[in-house]
């Protein structure tokens, strides 16, 4: 962390303590992102998050820096956690290898859309529980809610899938608790970082991958590979992303700081949300028109498949780990109570 002085430092170098009162030191958080700038939204969404708690704080600024510029992707908690770097912009189903319950922060299989999501984690227990669960893993960080997009897209494949037996023996790029899904289902999955894909895709070491958005996936360049891209996106009807600051570092932060960053990241989420929704479309049209790839929604019965699927996994993990029984057992409890309101207020769709 690039600081000179904390407050309390330079405090205590005053003569007189009455001189603290108007004496404030500006803290430069060293930020590394899951993400690349390039990356739209995804990567963008830290840089704006950084050009957003820099406009409207005097104490704390921040300072992006790109995967591997100071850890990996995957390496980030751990970093922020011990200290090696002071915060990060990140998803936490990257840590689900570490912590079972991580990736119902992030996305949920059949799980809430934004809206839903956000009224879970703003307004009812999602929060604390969010913070709980690296409370009680034994990380040393502070989660704060930070951004959300829309659905993703659940896969580009090399080859149409017909059936099930398709998916059998597939080697395949998957995210958080979808990936349980697959392995289920026969598909050998992996968790690669954004920029590791492509490669991966081109050298044959995996057949297929889902990462995200059409416009973010055009970015990195699927559908020179894969040309058959699948919806609706079932393991990731929304996606919520973390700002992770290592508790010394955020407890040092004064109050007016803290809320700075919580109301940039508030503003954070509604820019990510919007930039998603205005700027997919454009790109699935790109697909078809120009880059020969075939938009196909997976069949009733497949996606019948999953969600039974999904169910048996979400049963599984409950049993073997309390944390995510805790979480899971909450959320389920709040989307039975959003149904009294998302089955009457909102037109079907068509």
């Amino acid at each position: 962390m690039k600081i000179k002085f904390t407050k309390t430092q330079l405090c205590a170098s005053l003569v007189s303590a009455a001189l603290c009162a108007p004496v404030y030191a500006q803290d430069t958080l060293e930020m590394t992102s899951s993400f690349a700038k390039t990356l739209p939204i995804l990567g963008t969404a830290g840089v704006d998050f950084v050009d957003k708690i820099n406009s409207i704080s005097g104490e704390v600024q921040f300072e992006h820096f790109d995967p591997n510029k100071l850890v990996p992707t995957l390496e980030a908690l751990d970093a922020v956690s011990n200290g090696s770097v002071d915060s990060a912009f990140a998803t936490s189903g990257y840590w689900q290898g570490k912590i079972t319950a991580a990736s119902l922060f992030a996305a949920v299989p059949f799980g809430p859309e934004a809206g839903e999501y956000l009224g879970w984690i703003l307004y009812d227990d999602g929060a604390a529980l969010w913070q709980e669960m690296y409370d009680e893993a034994g990380y040393d960080v502070v989660a704060t809610p930070c951004g959300v997009i829309a659905p993703e897209t659940s896969g580009w494949f090399k080859n149409e899938i017909t059936s099930v037996d398709d998916l059998k023996g597939l080697n395949m790029r998957f995210f958080g608790l979808g990936a349980e899904v697959m392995q289920k289902l026969g598909v050998s999955t992996s968790l690669l970082a954004g920029g590791d894909i492509f490669p991966a895709l081109e050298r044959g070491a995996i057949d297929a991958t889902e990462f995200s958005m059409p416009r973010i996936d055009a970015n990195l360049g699927f559908h020179k590979i894969a040309k058959y891209n699948y919806f609706p996106g079932w393991h990731q009807p929304s996606t919520l992303f973390e700002l992770l600051i290592n508790k010394d570092v955020y407890e040092d932060l004064s109050d007016i700081a803290k809320n700075q960053i919580k109301v940039a990241c508030l503003a954070n989420i509604t820019t990510s949300l919007a930039e998603g929704e205005a700027t997919n479309y454009a790109a699935m049209v790109d697909n078809t028109d120009n880059n020969g790839v075939n938009i196909k929604k997976w069949p009733d019965e497949m996606l019948e498949l999953f969600e039974s699927t999904w169910n048996e996994v979400a049963a599984g993990l409950a049993e073997e780990d309390e944390m995510f029984k805790k979480a899971w057992d909450d959320l389920t409890e709040y989307r039975e109570g959003y149904k009294v309101w998302s089955t009457n207020i909102y037109l079907p769709r068509k």
